[in-house]
């Protein structure tokens, strides 16, 4: 008997995404089949939703934030069960035989695929995903926890271990939103002393108890300067959308520090050259982990009690969620729910 599951789908240039009901289809090869529980809803998702670009076939269907459970396998794909409970994140597969891929930077693959812009994404009851893509989430885990995971959760993760930042150095996270109060708590239970820097004084509470040893209201006082006179950062980990802050912030940078800029908008970056020889300062980006990488974070997270702080959404309001994400209205990471998936 065929099943049918409910799938938000954009069908025209500039159209609003709507919900549809259509026949699940059964993976072959290497692809498998989840039955979606939670799919996050990114900030790279409002482009995806507003289907603008010159190429886009539709219907298109977002959603690279996805966590469910295995319910079919295509007949060539081992080490899987059905029932297997799993993530999919910002990467979504790879060619396997690039460069890239034999180097085992996956992420880097010329062929890398993304759920929502290479295949239908996850803000559906049912995806279909080729079996590369998937990570095993920790029984511990809640799945609507594991959802971020794919994205926000190993693009922080990544971007705090893996700068090579001494052991009790210092990091400063810019922004206390979807990204930075995750990067904030994977500092902290780094060992490292966490500094939160963030407009006005209302998150500094939060942003405490999410582990930051000190907090910077960059509304008050220029953060760079403030950083200075913490002792300097050596990481800065940057999550704000807006790259205009970065200058004054590179001030605040100790020698050979480290700049990571995991959000970012169409702008561009001035750097002093003399600053950046004379302090052996690197100034770099960090998009987002490899499957193997997200299983590392999830289970990190399981370990010292990391947790996305998310609010719930029925999946029929996906909509309306995007329209929020772009005013900026949401603190933190908004999660469709899929009312369990067929």
């Amino acid at each position: 008997m065929s099943k049918s599951s409910v799938t938000m789908v954009v069908t025209e240039l500039g159209g609003a995404l709507s919900p549809s009901v259509a026949r699940t289809t059964s993976p072959t090869g290497s692809w498998v089949r989840v039955s979606v529980t939670a799919s996050g809803v990114c900030n790279a998702d409002i482009a995806t939703a507003a289907a603008t670009g010159r190429d886009t076939a539709f219907p298109v269907t977002p959603g690279h934030e996805v966590a469910g459970v295995i319910a079919e396998l295509g007949d060539t794909v081992e080490g899987w069960a059905a029932g297997d409970r799993v993530a999919v994140g910002w990467f979504g597969g790879s060619c396997g035989h690039c460069a890239f891929c034999r180097a085992g930077d996956v992420v880097h693959c010329p062929e890398r695929k993304v759920p929502g812009l290479s295949y239908p994404g996850g803000w559906a009851q049912s995806i279909n995903v080729p079996a590369d893509a998937l990570a095993r989430v920790p029984d511990e885990l809640d799945l609507f926890d594991a959802a971020p995971f794919g994205c926000a959760g190993v693009t922080t993760f990544n971007a705090v271990r893996k700068a090579g930042t001494r052991a009790g150095g210092r990091v400063a996270v810019f922004g206390v939103g979807g990204l930075g109060h995750l990067a904030i708590q994977f500092a902290a239970k780094l060992g490292y002393e966490t500094i939160a820097i963030a407009r006005g004084g209302d998150r500094e509470k939060l942003a405490r108890d999410l582990g930051a040893h000190h907090y910077v209201d960059s509304t008050a006082q220029a953060s760079g300067a403030a950083l200075k006179e913490l002792g300097g950062a050596d990481l800065i980990v940057y999550t704000a959308s807006s790259t205009a802050p970065v200058d004054e912030l590179l001030t605040g940078l100790n020698v050979h520090g480290q700049l990571t800029l995991v959000g970012v908008d169409a702008g561009s970056l001035t750097v002093p050259a003399a600053q950046l020889v004379m302090n052996g300062h690197t100034v770099t980006g960090h998009l987002t982990g490899s499957t193997h990488e997200t299983e590392e974070a999830m289970e990190f997270a399981v370990t010292n009690n990391v947790r996305p702080m998310i609010e719930r959404v029925p999946l029929e309001q996906a909509g309306e969620a995007v329209t929020r994400l772009r005013s900026g209205a949401p603190r933190f990471r908004i999660v469709l729910d899929t009312a369990g998936g067929k």
